[in-house]
């Protein structure tokens, strides 16, 4: 006798049916598993035997062949003990056979019974739906599957007994609900920093567009503080993105407790970090760090301290929005449309061009660490300023600067300037200025004569690229809806210029 359930795979954060094809035929005692399964599958062979032993059942002195269907398609993780559980207590009848057609199942099993949590339950539960099945997951998975629709049927259970009992009719599972999770903590203020007026003002130019950001200065100067503040001048996320953002979180294992937040993430990885962390990889390949800050916040401090390889490594998911893990056995694509905010010395010494300061190498100490970063990299950077250090009169100021509420304002009607925008232009899924292409933007950020002549000297003069040359417009465009007119003028265009030329001097060190 043979008997089927359906599991899945993971690509990414899309899910894949597996057919899990359970048969008990006369033989030598044993269980086989077939099915281009990783180390992980053929450890269930023993989590399965001694679980079933726990919960009063014992194997069959038969040969059990468990063939995970497609065969030529490779199997990771642990989430396969549960579906060859059940098929082989369904196919030694100690389940309805028929009680699990209507399920898509996933769930690692300890050597108790229990049912352990395993990751990707969220868009486990998503590809469910998508086959008109319901979901049985582990019970601390059940109010994160939850998320993917009230009419989805979920059964979460605690243990394989549990489970067992429910489908003989002796015991009822209730399905668990979602839940947003608690509030986080209070974000940083920007009214904590005293002065560093333009830098502010980047800042806030970059939260309305969805600019990436080069913060250039000495020590102490306020950099990483600027950076941390970010998040609390971002709106908060769609329900659209909401789900995007769990979905990766899932897979990769940091969604707490099933609960989700509609705070946008803030990625700092450390600049010792490789390039299979940065953009995902590995053995099982994974999502990187780009891939969990989708629809948020990648924030790369002390920036050519990264090595080169991992700086370049960034240029394709800031171009395309998406990280592809090529690997000799399969193919991976994660969503990776962040927000780029970096931070960096002027040189190795961190004091270069700061009054009273001479440098031990001169200027080629500026010059070879600037060098580190790449002109392609810096070209898909809108927005350089410098961060100076701040005066002691900044410090001993006692007005209060303006707070995050007052500017995440300013930035939520900006947005909402551009995604009925794109709304408009029949683009629903472009929510900032930075994702316009390059066509589009000609047209929504047309500037009037002044900044037309305006803009053209500056791009003979300093050499804009065509990417630059586009970058500039996006960020007039932004600059315009944060001053809530239509037209892009030659004002707007003045300042868009402004935060390259910061730039253009690290592009001829590079």
């Amino acid at each position: 006798m043979v008997s089927h359930v359906r599991t899945i795979a993971f690509e990414g954060i899309e899910t894949v049916p597996v057919d899990v094809q359970v048969m008990v035929a006369p033989g030598k005692m044993g269980m086989q598993i077939v099915g281009l399964g990783d180390k992980a599958v053929a450890e269930s062979r023993e989590r399965v035997q001694a679980a079933l032993h726990a919960s009063g059942l014992s194997m069959p002195p038969k040969k059990v062949t468990v063939n995970l269907a497609p065969a030529d398609l490779p199997k990771e993780g642990s989430h396969y003990d549960l579906p060859i559980a059940l098929g082989l207590m369904a196919a030694l009848g100690a389940i309805p056979g028929d009680s699990l057609g209507g399920y898509v199942v996933l769930g690692e099993l300890a050597l108790d019974g229990s049912v352990a949590r395993v990751n990707g339950a969220l868009p486990a539960a998503i590809g469910a739906n998508a086959m008109g099945k319901g979901l049985i997951c582990p019970h601390e998975c059940g109010a994160e599957a939850a998320w993917a629709g009230s009419e989805i049927d979920i059964l979460a259970p605690r243990s394989l007994i549990a489970l067992a009992n429910h489908f003989r009719g002796t015991q009822v599972m209730s399905r668990l609900e979602a839940g947003m999770g608690p509030p986080p903590p209070a974000l940083p203020d920007l009214a904590d920093i005293k002065g560093q007026e333009s830098a502010k003002r980047a800042l806030e130019v970059a939260a309305a567009g969805g600019h990436n950001l080069l913060m250039v200065g000495p020590p102490g100067a306020g950099k990483s503080m600027l950076a941390q503040r970010l998040p609390s001048i971002l709106p908060p996320l769609s329900p659209k993105e909401l789900l995007e953002v769990s979905m990766i979180a899932s897979v990769a294992g940091e969604l707490a407790n099933g609960r989700l937040s509609d705070r946008r993430p803030f990625r700092a990885p450390h600049h010792s970090a490789s390039m299979a962390a940065m953009v995902g990889g590995g053995l099982r390949a994974r999502p990187g760090e780009v891939s969990l800050a989708h629809h948020g916040v990648l924030f790369l401090d002390e920036f050519p301290e990264f090595t080169p390889q991992v700086l370049d490594s960034l240029r394709q998911p800031l171009e395309s929005g998406a990280c592809v893990i090529a690997r000799a056995n399969h193919r991976v694509s994660y969503p990776a449309q962040i927000q780029l905010v970096a931070a960096m010395n002027p040189c190795r010494c961190g004091m270069a061009g700061e009054p009273g300061h001479r440098c031990a190498r001169g200027p080629r100490c500026q010059a070879d660490y600037q060098a580190r970063i790449s002109g392609p990299l810096l070209d898909r950077i809108d927005l350089r300023v410098d961060v100076p250090a701040v005066s002691a009169s900044d410090l001993i100021r006692p007005a209060k600067a303006e707070d995050s509420a007052s500017v995440a304002a300013r930035v939520a009607r900006a947005r909402e300037a551009q995604q009925a925008r794109f709304i408009r232009l029949g683009m629903p899924d472009w929510t900032t200025n930075a994702r316009c292409s390059a066509a589009l933007v000609e047209e929504v950020a047309a500037p009037d004569p002044a900044g037309l002549s305006l803009l053209q000297d500056a791009s003979e003069k300093m050499g804009l690229s065509a990417r630059a040359y586009h970058r500039v417009l996006k960020v007039a465009r932004t600059l315009a809806d944060l001053d809530g007119q239509e037209q892009v003028g030659r004002i707007h265009l003045a300042e868009a210029i402004s935060y390259r030329v910061a730039g253009n001097r690290l592009a001829h060190a590079a």
